[in-house]
């Protein structure tokens, strides 16, 4: 199958968050399973130049707003995967992805709606014909209309199908209604039940009204944003499109996340080497994070973003009566209101508490590795990554109990069925989302089973043996890929 897929970031080329963790390791199993897979990104500056291998960059030129607009196609070979980057400095040349200063960028308008029509543009002078077209969130979710309305007779892109996953439904792409002149849609098309969201521009509510299939990152928060508390005002047309909206976890890239194989473990360790490999990543991360050399004492680790939806002001507040019973390691950047409230709380508690407000890749792998619980309080979590990241690594979670957290981690036992199905072991310990006294009863409830070391060893081991790869998960969006393409070919009858 010829998969075309479209996203602001991937890994290894540019990243803010999970999406870029999830674009690149889908694309990459998707080429790796035959499929041959086209990955178009925009070119920012942070793309390592030593990633681009092709020759000279190819020039696409076309019509936004009613000017003229020339953009150069970069090529880079990534294992299976045909990557474009669409260069164009004005745009993309810039220090950061999506804004700077904690605000973003006053363009991003325009920006974005440029990446979506280069990228139609940039398929047509490459003559890859592509038999489906994944979108990954506002930022690539215009493709879905462009098509439909501009380019359904265009040979090798008209036929293509369209599936738009929603990774974090709280981001939309919302701009005033003005930005809409640039796309050079008809402007009957900017009406309630298409593209305006509330009197402005919905980027993300456009691709929604017109991608044959509608994907989120779990089960669980597919029923979610279907409801007025989490569909952010999107609910009613998620819900009218229950036939073709499905949940599909994420998976992890094992290639970079697996204790047997990291590098930046001072031992790395396997289930049947856990006890060992974890104590001697426990004593390493409390000697590089200047905490007692303890290895009966409980350590917490939490490696999120700051930002109100992550619940770790709900984790501060859960956490300060605890800090005589465990040792806690945050590591995370973002939101500086949130980062000055752990600050303070490991400033009111360096012997117990350790807060490092940047990212660090290595000590983030370690803290998964030295971890014995790992927290993950989220207001709502589309996905979630950490948890599963966590597990396999031996941390148990203590998490919200919402979207893909409650997908995941399980604190009861669920015997299988006489027929060997529909069993699951206990992998860690779920709290209300939203609400800290609830979070301070599960940590409780997680220290005090830490103290009878074999049936936590068994949790662990469950979390370390739960199949979170991407091979349930890649054959799901196969199948899905060959749905959208029967609702296309049926729709244009």
């Amino acid at each position: 199958m010829k998969i075309l897929q479209v996203a602001s970031e991937a890994v290894p080329f540019c990243k803010t968050g999970g999406l870029a963790d999830v674009v690149g390791a889908l694309s990459q199993r998707m080429g790796m399973d035959g499929h041959d897979v086209c990955l178009f990104l925009p070119k920012y500056r942070c793309v390592e130049s030593g990633l681009i291998t092709g020759g000279m960059a190819r020039p696409v030129t076309f019509t936004l707003g009613g000017e003229t607009v020339t953009v150069h196609l970069r090529y880079a070979q990534w294992k299976s995967v045909s990557v474009y980057l669409v260069d164009h400095p004005e745009s993309f040349d810039r220090s950061e992805l999506y804004g700077a200063g904690g605000k973003d960028y006053p363009d991003n308008a325009r920006r974005f709606i440029l990446f979506c029509r280069a990228v139609l543009e940039g398929v047509k002078v490459l003559g890859f014909r592509p038999e489906v077209i994944h979108l990954h969130d506002w930022q690539a979710a215009l493709v879905a209309p462009f098509l439909k309305r501009l380019y359904s007779d265009t040979p090798g892109l008209g036929g293509a199908s369209t599936m738009l996953t929603i990774h974090n439904l709280a981001y939309q792409g919302v701009f005033p209604a003005e930005a809409f002149g640039l796309t050079g849609l008809p402007q009957s098309d900017f009406t309630p039940e298409l593209m305006e969201y509330y009197g402005n521009f919905g980027f993300l509510k456009a691709g929604l009204t017109h991608a044959d299939v509608v994907t989120t990152v779990s089960p669980t928060y597919a029923r979610e944003i279907q409801s007025a508390e989490r569909g952010f005002g999107l609910e009613g047309i998620l819900a009218g499109r229950t036939d073709t909206l499905f949940g599909v976890l994420n998976g992890v890239d094992y290639d970079l996340w697996d204790p047997q194989h990291d590098h930046y473990l001072p031992k790395r360790y396997s289930a049947n080497s856990f006890v060992q490999g974890k104590a001697a990543c426990k004593a390493e991360l409390q000697r590089r994070c200047g905490l007692e050399p303890d290895p009966e004492v409980p350590l917490i680790g939490v490696v999120s973003r700051l930002d109100r939806q992550k619940g770790l002001d709900l984790a501060a507040s859960a956490l300060k009566d605890r800090t005589g019973r465990a040792q806690i390691v945050i590591l995370g950047v973002g939101d500086a209101e949130l980062a000055g409230l752990l600050a303070g709380f490991a400033g009111k508690h360096p012997k117990e508490v350790f807060f490092k407000p940047e990212f660090d890749e290595p000590l983030a792998h370690l803290v998964y590795a030295g971890a014995d619980i790992f927290l993950m309080p989220s207001r709502f979590e589309p996905c979630g990554l950490g948890q599963m990241i966590a597990m396999r690594y031996g941390a148990v979670p203590v998490a919200s109990s919402t979207g893909g957290l409650a997908d995941t981690v399980f604190e009861e036992e669920v015997p299988a069925s006489p027929g060997g199905r529909g069993g699951r072991a206990a992998n860690g310990f779920l709290a209300a989302p939203e609400d800290g006294e609830d979070l301070g009863r599960a940590i409780d409830r997680a220290l005090a089973a830490y103290s009878a070391r074999d049936s936590w060893r068994a949790r662990a081991l469950a979390g370390m043996e739960s199949d979170c790869s991407w091979d349930r998960s890649a054959s799901i969006y196969e199948d899905l890929y060959q749905r959208s393409r029967r609702l296309a070919a049926s729709s244009s009858k």
